[in-house]
């Protein structure tokens, strides 16, 4: 009886071998008893299917990511902190993905974000030599691993761009083993690593633009606990654009004379979009999980951010940024950092897209709106409360309650007020990001200030060394972020590309 629909596809060998068959079995001993098969371990104890017929992207990351142990920070599902391929969001929504598939460059982006180090490279910057060199370097560590980017075409595969990782390399034969996470449809395989290169070495009708690979590790540095940048939103480019490069020339292009006026020059020109760009990492749970309390480790990572938090606002950059935000003639520049945002309704939105996550509905058409929320204030670790925002979320005929985790110094709370809006922010939010932002420009921006005394104290206030080490891990990968974005928009092949290769299995 006929059935509807596809049952796997024949692999086309030649000329790729299937890593299950004799030959490929004899390739995959050869190359252990050659030691480059280290990064293989690891990624096969990680190796999993995609979801979606387009996420070859998203799994490949999280495949990735898993491997190399970098902690999510955030829950997956119940206690678990894992990465999934729902939770790679925050370069481009899981909705567009699921449709169009995904860039070369958001890829990247999104294992930065995700708090990997990545380099990545296009076929028209480098060479099959060079790219050779990476693929040996990761067979014999478990430290780093690649990513391809590939036409199928070139295998005499069906479909047309894909993302897999790599997972192991053999000397003699000058061939990989390209771990497919489209396992639905073809298996691992070997293929000449030269014939990876010409099926990487191929153009994009989409984009015009060639597709490459990328090199993923952990990080040197702690990824932020605080704050990240995204490009989920296309108006990234001009955000990125404005603190990379105009903030310098219009500092340049003023005779400013005190902090105030900086900070006006800087507030007056800023992008409306600049929330959309720079976004605070928000802890949720679902309630039935996490119970009425806080749990010891909830209240680490909470004490971790109260005093990152306390670090911020206690720079002198901070206390400028709170006065002038506060004075009369600039209050109306406010909103755009969140500052006047109310906080329930910060707590609705947060903890609707945390319950789709959570529960494994992220990026799907579904639609969840927030019936009620309220505050909860349990016992710390020490004598201040804790807080905690919970919020009855209906999607259907179904409810589920959802936690956001709020570090105290973000807010003035009135703990068991009837009235929720009696519960105050004792400082804008804004003032944190502004701040923390202004510390992660390059030091350079601050040169073109013609007033040398007020330069002088310009340097000082941002001066990444005078910051308490926590604060400067926090800045530096802003920083980070900012420089990679940058280098996106400069269109340097070496980077991400918000327009490379697209990916549909």
């Amino acid at each position: 009886m006929a059935m509807a629909g596809l049952y796997r596809r024949v692999l086309p060998s030649p000329p790729a071998i299937d890593f299950a068959s004799t030959e490929g079995k004899k390739l995959f001993i050869d190359a252990i008893q050659a030691g480059t098969m280290e990064g293989f371990y690891k990624l096969i104890s990680y190796f999993q299917t995609q979801s979606e017929p387009a996420y070859c992207g998203l799994a490949s990351v999280s495949m990735v990511l898993n491997a190399l142990a970098i902690d999510p920070r955030r829950k997956w599902k119940g206690p678990w902190r894992w990465f999934d391929e729902s939770m790679l969001d925050c370069c481009e929504p899981l909705e567009k993905v699921k449709a169009e598939g995904i860039s070369f460059g958001k890829v990247v982006c999104l294992a930065q974000c995700a708090g990997a180090e990545v380099e990545a490279f296009r076929t028209s910057q480098t060479t099959v030599d060079h790219f050779r060199q990476f693929v040996k370097r990761c067979s014999i560590s478990d430290n780093y691993h690649v990513v391809s980017s590939y036409h199928r075409g070139s295998f005499k595969q069906t479909g047309t761009g894909h993302f897999s990782p790599i997972g192991g390399y053999h000397v003699g034969s000058d061939m990989v083993l390209i771990l497919d996470v489209a396992r639905f449809k073809y298996p691992p395989h070997w293929v000449p690593l030269t014939l990876l290169w010409e099926a990487m070495d191929t153009v994009d009708e989409t984009t015009g633009q060639r597709r490459g690979f990328m090199l993923i590790s952990r990080p040197q540095r702690e990824p932020g606990l605080l704050y990240t940048l995204s490009c989920k939103h296309e108006s990234w480019v001009g955000v990125a654009k404005y603190l990379m490069d105009d903030v310098s020339h219009l500092l340049k292009s003023e005779d400013v004379k005190d902090m105030d006026s900086v900070l006006s020059i800087l507030c007056t020109s800023l992008p409306s979009d600049f929330g959309k760009f720079i976004q605070w990492f928000a802890e949720v749970r679902m309630e039935r999980d996490g119970g009425i309390g806080i749990s010891e480790e909830e209240k680490g990572r909470l004490a971790i951010k109260e005093e990152l938090l306390k670090q911020v606002q206690d720079t002198g950059l901070f206390k400028h940024i709170v006065h002038f935000l506060s004075s009369t003639s600039c209050s109306r520049r406010e909103p755009v950092f969140g500052g006047n945002e109310n906080l329930h309704e910060i707590a609705a939105s947060v903890c609707c897209q945390g319950l789709e996550i959570l529960s494994g509905r992220s990026g799907t058409s579904n639609c969840s709106c927030c019936r009620e929320t309220c505050l909860k204030c349990v016992n710390g670790s020490t004598d201040k409360p804790l807080t905690v925002l919970s919020a009855t979320i209906v999607n259907g005929k179904s409810e589920e309650k959802v936690d956001m985790l709020v570090p105290q110094s973000m807010m003035k709370l009135c703990c068991g007020a009837p009235d929720p809006n009696n519960c105050i922010r004792t400082q804008p939010v804004g003032s944190n990001i502004l701040t923390a932002l202004l510390l992660a420009l390059p030091p350079e921006t601050w040169s073109g200030i013609k007033d040398k005394k007020l330069l002088e104290e310009v340097q000082s206030l941002v001066l990444t060394g005078n910051l308490p080490a926590m604060l400067q891990e926090e800045v530096l990968h802003l920083r980070r972020q900012l420089y990679l974005l940058k280098k996106c928009q400069e269109n340097k092949e070496s980077t991400m590309h918000p327009a490379c290769t697209t990916s549909v299995c």
